[in-house]
């Protein structure tokens, strides 16, 4: 890679890390192992719940999430489309049915009151994420779960280490997924993680996630097809090296950030951060900027590539799945057989945001020189693209 070259993301590994995939080397076993369960019961206890179920990544978390609560074919589940795609994509392939709900404007997050409009009578879930690392509104969105008696699921992928009413994200939902791949701040390369205060929600996800030679003598194997959705004693290592040093790997994340916000003054007009009342800390999954109103998708395209001439990685932060080829050609098809049909759904807000939002560099190992040069280089395409107009 060209030194000169600002990635997106940079995993931070240090000797910790090192030394911990050494003594899995050394074992003699790589797949799932005694490190898989030391991680699995550290990072249930850092998060305050009762039991953690290691994944092969976090659709394969949501997979499981789903099946353990018996959701499938003639069944909803409402969701962002402005998040992370593999997790809603896990809805498609228990059979069930995704169906998007706006978001809040300054979140990100799925808006409680949006949710509550697409309740229907096939209704069985939420799953709802902390966008970019900002909270969900959880105390809404717990309300309207029990009042419905629906499960809410908690996706915390880009959240890791920010916190809602003073406690951590992941600690909301009945369910709650992490995935551990990059850009995330704890990044084992592949990964996840359910985690679930029911014990028997924590049994069907250890029976669903794989086949393990004890289950050969068990009388009720086979009687539920599983995945072979384990993580293996390598990736755990990573992560319990990265759990342990995550105060540490957060807290160079965070000085990146304030770099971002002190530099990025320079733009006139500029949004700042936004935390909702009851959010008590935020740790950003990306750096995300949100171009103004007069740049169209088009324009915010252009500075990626301009920026990419400069050396500096960006990227779109999402392309909504409801524009998506497969989830538009899925409500028309099952539109057309009369049947529940994913209506082209209008979400203004979902719409407004993805159009215009830009990810920047953001990981530990950036010099505030380098983000310097990223907001100066962003400041300069940003004038030619838009003739002036300013980043809002």
């Amino acid at each position: 890679m060209d030194s000169d070259w600002i990635p997106l993301s940079h995993a931070d590994l240090a000797e910790r890390e090192s030394r911990l995939v050494e003594q899995v080397l050394r074992s003699g076993r790589l797949s799932s192992g005694a490190m898989v369960e030391a991680f699995e019961s550290i990072f249930a206890d850092f998060h305050g719940r009762r039991y953690a179920v290691a994944v092969s990544g976090g659709m394969a978390g949501t997979w499981l999430a789903l099946r353990a609560l018996g959701i499938g074919p003639g069944d909803e589940v409402i969701a962002s489309a402005y998040s992370w795609h593999q997790l809603a994509h896990a809805i498609v392939h228990v059979g069930a049915t995704p169906v998007f709900a706006d978001i809040d404007y300054w979140s990100g997050s799925l808006a409680p009151e949006a949710v509550e409009e697409k309740i229907t009578p096939r209704t069985r879930a939420i799953l709802a994420g902390n966008c970019n690392g900002h909270p969900a509104a959880w105390r809404a969105l717990r309300e309207i779960a029990t009042r419905h008696a629906l499960a809410l699921i908690e996706d915390s992928s880009e959240a890791i280490g920010s916190r809602y009413l003073d406690r951590l994200v992941g600690s909301f939902g009945d369910l709650a997924i992490f995935d551990f791949s990059q850009p995330l701040a704890l990044c084992c390369g592949e990964g996840g993680v359910v985690l679930t205060d029911d014990r028997d929600l924590a049994t069907e996800l250890h029976y669903l996630r794989a086949h393990g030679l004890a289950d050969r003598r068990s009388v009720s194997v086979g009687s539920r097809v599983p995945l072979a959705a384990g993580m293996g004693d390598l990736a755990a290592a990573v992560a319990v090296a990265q759990l342990e040093r995550i105060d540490e790997i957060l807290a160079r994340r965070k000085q990146v950030e304030v770099w971002y916000h002190e530099i990025m003054q320079s733009f006139e007009g500029i949004k700042p951060p936004y935390l909702a009342p009851d959010v008590t800390e935020v740790h950003w999954m990306l750096y995300v900027v949100h171009l103004g109103k007069r740049f169209a998708a088009s324009a915010r395209d252009q500075l990626i590539q301009d920026l990419d001439d400069e050396a500096v990685e960006s990227a779109i932060y999402s392309r909504p799945l409801h524009r998506h080829f497969h989830y538009e050609r899925m409500g028309k098809e099952q539109g057309a057989a009369g049947s529940f049909a994913v209506p082209p759904p209008v979400l203004p807000n979902t719409q407004r945001i993805a159009d215009r939002a830009l990810a920047l560099p953001f990981h530990g190992f950036l010099s505030q020189d380098e983000v310097r040069f990223i907001v100066g280089t962003l400041k300069d395409t940003a004038t030619n693209v838009g003739a002036g107009v300013p980043i809002y």
